[in-house]
């Protein structure tokens, strides 16, 4: 059997990694691929990049009334929530075709990161006697 790992990199953008899973189920569906092209979202913490702005300290003197800071209170924890929800994704296709299907398996590794929702990510092909390819093997039977 012929397997060969396509790993993109979305970055934060939730939205398009959603498009491209959409694009692949239809892809499963429509050439009934089920068993031959199976996908893993990998999601991590994305590095911290962006300064946090100290909160300005209140003026000894003024009294804010009780409401004001509960809901400034509320209005950082929901931004502290939006920082930390941020995650880099990267999704992860396995191609697992016989070795009487090198045609199709070679076509779908061609067409796949030349789609539109792929064509313009960070990607890398992992052919089956590749270094990495028993490490990125096990990370993906690991992903759920």
């Amino acid at each position: 059997m012929a397997q060969s790992f396509l790993v993109f990199d979305f970055g934060t953008n939730e939205e398009l990694a959603q498009e491209a899973r959409h694009k692949v189920e239809g892809w499963k569906q429509g050439f009934r691929l089920d068993k031959k092209l199976l996908l893993k979202f990998d999601r991590s913490e994305a590095p911290q990049t962006t300064d946090a702005e100290p909160q300005p300290a209140a003026k000894p003197g003024r009294k804010r009334p009780a409401n004001a800071t509960a809901k400034n209170a509320k209005a950082t924890e929901k931004d502290a929530e939006g920082e930390d929800a941020k995650e880099n994704i990267e999704l992860i296709i396995r191609l697992d075709f016989s070795d009487h299907e090198r045609l199709s398996h070679q076509r779908w590794l061609d067409r796949i990161p030349s789609e539109l929702p792929f064509k313009d990510l960070q990607s890398k092909i992992i052919r089956h006697n590749d270094a990495d390819f028993a490490g990125t093997a096990e990370r993906f039977d690991s992903l759920p």
